[in-house]
């Protein structure tokens, strides 16, 4: 064996070398999961009401037929459940298949039935 070989064998990469590939989807699963907890502990718990929406407008209607049905406490329940499920690493598919639904509801609110501008500056709103 000559010294060269010894060198190039002694190079190899090993599995636990690359760290950022093994932790960098937990902490991506633990953002997403706090953020959709920090967007359904407030109306679960009633800590904040919600705020109402312009009146005549399609948001203002929208809002008031799933408020008081309860609609809206079922959707903040999916949200719970799927922020708690996706930061768990095993659990992580189910938690995106549960936030999935939730999330083309949220861009099809602001999209059909909110203005689309609203999305890229919010402050405007009037």
């Amino acid at each position: 064996m000559t010294i060269s070989h010894a060198l190039v064998t002694n190079v190899r990469l090993k599995p636990n070398s690359l760290p950022m590939k093994k932790y960098l989807p937990c902490l991506a699963g633990v953002l997403l999961g706090l953020c959709f907890l920090a967007a359904s502990i407030p109306v679960l718990f009633n800590l904040i009401k919600i705020p109402a929406m312009p009146e005549g407008t399609p948001a203002a209607s929208f809002m008031a037929a799933f408020v008081p049905t309860g609609y809206v406490k079922f959707v903040k329940l999916f949200e719970f459940t799927g922020g708690i499920v996706v930061m768990i690493p095993r659990l992580r598919n189910i938690g995106l298949l549960l936030l999935g639904p939730v999330i083309v509801n949220i861009i099809a609110f602001h999209v059909l039935i909110d203005d689309p501008k609203h999305l890229l500056n919010p402050r405007q709103r009037k």
